[in-house]
């Protein structure tokens, strides 16, 4: 098996070798761009066939990782954004058009409207990307 990572930063090589012992591995051949020269020593005494490293370097910091923000989401009318705050606080169809003054249908409406824009149908789905959208706190 050969296994292609783009590099092996100090610190990798252990966790590289048990995930491919987990997976019952049995000869393997790394290749990376750049590598570590320790975790180089790490993956060979750890039983793999060999590591082809276009570079090695004394030592290799792992860089940070950074998430990628979440994508834009779609403009909701005041009156959808209202249904979608009444949602997170847990409330029922019915309660959510006690409190605005519509019926239990046209609030199922305004979901439906939202799940649309959003692309999901699920409410702790639609209010967990409406929070990481920034559009509820």
């Amino acid at each position: 098996m050969c296994v292609v990572v783009t590099e092996v930063a100090d610190g990798d090589g252990a966790p590289l070798v048990r995930n491919l012992r987990r997976r019952g591995a049995p000869r393997v051949v790394v290749l990376t761009r750049r590598a570590s020269r320790p975790e180089v020593g790490v993956l060979l005494q750890g039983g793999l066939r060999g590591v082809v490293a276009g570079a090695t370097v004394p030592s290799l910091p792992r860089a940070p990782v950074v998430a990628a923000p979440p994508p834009p989401l779609p403009d909701l009318t005041a009156r959808e954004l209202s249904v979608l705050k009444l949602v997170a606080d847990g409330r029922t169809n019915r309660l959510i058009g006690e409190d605005l003054g519509l019926s239990a249908l046209t609030v199922k409406s305004h979901l439906a409207r939202i799940s649309r824009k959003l692309g999901t149908g699920d409410r702790a789905e639609l209010v967990a990307m409406s929070i990481r959208g920034g559009v509820l706190s």
